[in-house]
């Protein structure tokens, strides 16, 4: 349980370690494949020894369900912040606006790729389909949240934030559905499909959740 620098052995809190194996298996997941997070890939990628991966996640799918979430929560969070109240009481409209313009970029390709993975894998893994469930209900809750905060602020009009929300957020998961395959032929026609849906949903004039120019 000791990683060599300068010349130094230096032992790492359990903590620590902890982490540092968790962050290993998210990049590889995000960038390999959850099928990726073995124990012998992540040590290799860790320049450790097997048996200290095991130590830490003797269960490899607790490892990979770890994986999964910390990738997703991390998304999450970049995209769609906690609502805050903000002085002009127009901060739910401005994270939506951030999301629907963040979200249809290709920067967030890996990450709708690995919610395909999971949602495939979570077929056969209990433990993966717990987390993803989790997450996906996260995700809801999140976006309902924000849907109320632009309620009271004023901004939206909506009955049912959660019922809202899934729908949202299902239009956004079915578009990111072909970012495997044809995604160079989907991506345009598909790019203003999630912001529309949420207009109506949240009673905006089209257009409202566009970024303005300037």
């Amino acid at each position: 349980m000791t990683s060599r620098v300068s010349g130094k052995q230096v032992r790492k809190s359990a903590a620590e370690r902890h982490r540092e194996i968790v962050s290993a298996a998210t990049r590889i997941a995000l960038h390999e494949g959850l099928e990726c997070v073995t124990r012998q890939r992540i040590a290799d990628d860790l320049q450790v020894q097997p048996g200290l991966i095991h130590h830490y996640f003797p269960v490899v799918e607790e490892l990979v369900a770890e994986a999964f979430a910390g990738a997703t929560l991390a998304e999450l969070d970049g995209l769609l912040p906690e609502p805050a109240p903000e002085p002009d009481g127009a901060g739910a409209l401005r994270t939506l606006r951030r999301f629907f313009t963040l979200s249809s970029g290709a920067e967030f390709d890996d990450i709708s790729k690995l919610w395909l993975n999971a949602r495939h894998l979570a077929r056969y893994r209990p433990v993966l389909h717990d987390q993803v469930v989790r997450q996906e209900l996260r995700w809801c809750h999140r976006l309902a949240e924000i849907i109320g905060e632009g309620v009271r602020e004023g901004d939206f009009t909506c009955d049912d934030p959660w019922a809202a929300a899934v729908r949202i957020l299902a239009v956004v998961d079915g578009a990111g559905a072909y970012v495997n395959t044809s995604a160079n032929r989907r991506t345009a026609p598909l790019a203003d499909l999630a912001r529309t849906l949420a207009e109506a949903e949240l009673k905006l004039a089209a257009g409202s959740l566009r970024v303005p120019r300037g």
